[in-house]
């Protein structure tokens, strides 16, 4: 029964923050006003999740988020949509697939690598002032490295005649993208991430959901 309970609360637990990822995904809150750029905040749950509830729960997320973005491409397109839409897609079924990998696949492994580092850090008896920023910042470079990567190594043709660029040019813009909006973004996302995860530790705790339930107290 007490495992059954806890199996329960954890479904429950990731079908609200997926529920929160979707409400970000689709309004103004899913991005944040900095200075220079916009930085994205839907990643943010993707993260808080795999170090709340572990990793296969990071996952699932991230897939969520994936999905958001898929549709998001597909219904209202952009200069890039190609590279995350598979019904954008201007090489045919190659290319639907690597834009699944893209917009999905890369969102997966936000929630992945967070859950495991997460895991990795508590087993160092990382303090967690430490640990949740830690987790925040490389989460969402994952999420930069990894879509601008595999838009140069996938569509690299593509990215250079959307942008009216040589393809040599390329590795300059995804650097450029890499460093002006991931890296900014990454900063947010640990403060965020600091800021959010300390006191829902503390609640699912109590609670006796997902990873944390069975840490000490700090």
């Amino acid at each position: 029964m007490k495992t059954q309970k806890h199996d329960t609360r954890w479904l429950v637990s990731v079908a609200l923050m997926a529920a929160i990822i979707i409400v970000l995904a689709n309004t103004p809150l899913g991005m944040i006003q900095l200075p220079i750029i916009k930085a994205t905040t839907v990643h943010i749950p993707v993260i808080i999740g795999a170090v709340l509830l572990g990793p296969s729960a990071g996952a699932i997320l991230g897939a969520v988020f994936g999905i958001c973005s898929l549709i998001s491409n597909t219904m209202a397109p952009t200069l890039l949509s190609f590279a995350f839409s598979p019904f954008m897609s201007t090489s045919g079924i190659p290319g639907a697939l690597k834009a699944i990998w893209i917009s999905v696949g890369c969102r997966i492994l936000i929630g992945v690598i967070s859950g495991w580092f997460w895991i990795a850090l508590e087993k160092l008896k990382t303090n967690p002032l430490i640990a949740l920023p830690l987790v925040g910042f490389i989460g969402s470079m994952v999420n930069t490295v990894t879509v601008m990567g595999s838009i140069y190594f996938l569509f690299a043709q593509q990215y250079a005649e959307a942008r009216e660029v040589a393809v040599t040019a390329v590795w300059g813009l995804v650097m450029g993208t890499v460093t002006a909006s991931g890296i900014p973004e990454a900063i947010a996302a640990a403060i965020l991430v600091l800021a959010v995860g300390k006191v829902l530790i503390q609640v699912f705790k109590r609670m006796n959901i997902g990873t944390v339930s069975t840490l000490p107290a700090k």
